[in-house]
């Protein structure tokens, strides 16, 4: 004869909900391994066979379930590693652009200087010039202002116009060049 949920709960130290759940999980077990007597179910002996090796048969169900995760976790993490392997390559590539910027930046930062050194030489060397070419000029001037004081002033001796000549080269050296280039 069969057996009740209760006894079959007593016998695999389970709960009767856990048998129940059991029973309901196997397709048709209800239908074909089940009998009504009075006010109670009863499971036949190969339902009970079947209840029994439940737990070995849910594992072998499992196992290939397992076994096909597996497998689509392998191949998931060989997608992940292939994307690393190119992001790895794309963060190279950035790593060398930023590398040459950074060389071209310095390079440019060099040129400007050397070019600044230039332009300062160029201006040391145009100033000098021009401050020659003053000083022709204020020579021209203080010939021409010996000349008149010399026509004004006959009886003077040259000491006193060569010290009147110094005067004025001094004061024409202390004046600040006020030339365009010298802002540059």
């Amino acid at each position: 004869m069969g057996k009740t949920i209760r006894q079959l709960s007593e016998e695999f130290n389970l709960s009767k909900q856990a048998i129940n759940q059991r029973i309901n999980s196997i397709n048709g077990f209800r239908s074909k391994h089940t009998y009504k007597v009075k006010n109670h179910l009863e499971i036949d002996n190969q339902g009970v066979k079947m209840l029994a090796n439940f737990d070995k048969q849910k594992r072998q169900e499992r196992q290939p379930n397992r076994q096909a995760e597996n497998d689509k976790d392998k191949n998931i993490d060989q997608i992940l590693l292939k994307q690393l392997d190119v992001k790895d390559q794309q963060i190279a590539n950035l790593q060398q652009a930023l590398d040459q910027q950074q060389k071209l930046q310095i390079a440019t930062v060099t040129e400007n200087h050397r070019l600044k050194e230039h332009i300062r030489k160029l201006s040391g060397l145009l100033e000098p010039s021009s401050a020659s070419q003053q000083q022709q000029s204020n020579d021209k001037d203080d010939t021409l202002s010996n000349s008149s004081n010399a026509s004004h002033s006959k009886g003077k001796n040259d000491k006193q116009n060569h010290v009147v000549d110094e005067k004025q080269k001094r004061m024409h050296k202390n004046k600040p060049n006020k030339s365009w280039w010298h802002f540059w």
